[in-house]
């Protein structure tokens, strides 16, 4: 898997006192075309920290473009923005 790091717009699940549930996110590419991908499955979730940062790291499946992949997202809790970390 490639490491991306990128900033992505996500429509997520929250519950009083657990972790947000992710349900799909929309990027934009170098050409600023929009793609939105649906998640679905969470193979696993954990929490780490990254530089003194609190983060939530998701293994998801998704089909893309037909073919099923797997990938990582980021949730960072103090800025409560998500990444695609991986793909």
């Amino acid at each position: 898997m490639k490491v991306l790091m990128k900033q992505i717009e996500m429509i997520a699940w929250f519950n009083l006192g657990d972790y947000p549930v992710p349900l799909r996110y929309r990027i934009t590419s170098e050409d600023y075309t929009n793609r939105v991908v649906k998640i679905d499955k969470i193979l696993f979730r954990e929490e780490e920290k990254l530089a003194g940062n609190r983060m939530i790291l998701y293994r998801c499946e998704s089909i893309i473009d037909n073919i099923q992949r797997i990938f990582e997202l980021k949730y960072e809790i103090s800025t409560c923005k998500w990444y695609l970390y991986k793909m």
